[in-house]
């Protein structure tokens, strides 16, 4: 066990949100100038330096472009990595074959769960098409988890969505994408608190310093959204995850969980184990 990790007492460290790519300006054309920094590959070997300098021990890989091609690619890094404990890969979750797909998919065993880029969808209600709650139903009994990836608008769909699916595990990436930059709490607190009454979702503590002034964050900033998780959610049904490498448009890997640990330091250990790693183990069966 890493050092810095017995040291704040912390049992097996996970980050439970990080991504891995091989640019190109095609493949990734949402990096725009803003992002630069972003503009290069970011492979195993990039993470693992990030991983010591915060402690952490394994991570969940999640995929960044809807290809299989990408998913099967993160599958063979994660094959060849210790570290890489588990990946959330994508698949054509709406397509008639996803079932045949399904079955070869689930022979892999780091992979974990799946998602799809439901944020950048123009059908505002795409969580709720016939096609994809199918193959949602498909999923059933093989373990996986579907990610949810959206943006705060989407909440009142997405307890629709959840819904439909009461014995599949779900996690919520990035809590949803309020609107950190400015300041708005409402209707996404609202929302968070009845979409956290399902107890099949789980939340990811991820993706807020990318919603907030990118130059100028605090934890000041983040606490209001932080408190209506924790009262939503709950110390079990959370987990710290750093969504490297996009945090790096606004913080450090390492600062991020800096932050969270600051938030968390009022939380006896074991809910703080949970918390850094052992929800994700749990939900992700790691």
């Amino acid at each position: 066990m890493n050092a810095k990790v017995k040291e704040r007492g912390v049992a097996e460290r996970i980050d439970a949100h990080h991504h891995l790519w091989r640019y190109t300006a095609d493949e990734y054309g949402w990096i725009d100038d803003k992002m630069a920094a972003l503009r290069r590959d970011f492979l195993p070997a990039d993470l693992s330096g990030e991983m010591r300098a915060a402690g952490v021990d394994g991570t969940v890989v999640v995929q960044a472009r809807q290809t299989l091609e990408e998913t099967d690619w993160v599958l063979e890094l994660a094959d060849k990595s210790e570290k890489i404990l588990g990946v959330v890969g994508w698949a054509p979750i709406v397509e008639e074959r996803f079932a045949e797909l399904l079955r070869e998919l689930v022979q892999r065993p780091k992979l974990k769960g799946l998602r799809h880029i439901v944020q950048g969808e123009p059908d505002e209600y795409y969580l709720l098409r016939e096609d994809f709650n199918r193959g949602i139903r498909q999923m059933a009994g093989t373990g996986l988890v579907y990610d949810i990836l959206i943006y705060e608008r989407h909440l009142p769909q997405t307890i629709r969505f959840v819904d439909q699916h009461a014995e599949q595990q779900f996690v919520l990436d990035h809590i949803a994408k309020p609107r950190i930059r400015e300041g708005v709490l409402e209707p996404w607190a609202t929302e968070i608190r009845e979409l956290a009454k399902r107890e099949n979702v789980a939340c990811k503590l991820s993706g807020m310093v990318t919603e907030a002034d990118w130059l100028d964050w605090t934890l000041e900033a983040m606490r209001p959204y932080l408190d209506v998780v924790m009262e939503a959610f709950g110390p079990k049904r959370v987990m710290a995850a750093s969504d490297w490498p996009v945090c790096l448009v606004a913080c450090g890997y390492a600062q991020w969980f800096e932050l969270l640990e600051e938030y968390f330091a009022g939380y006896d250990t074991l809910e703080r184990e949970a918390i850094f790693g052992g929800n994700a183990t749990q939900v992700y069966r790691l």
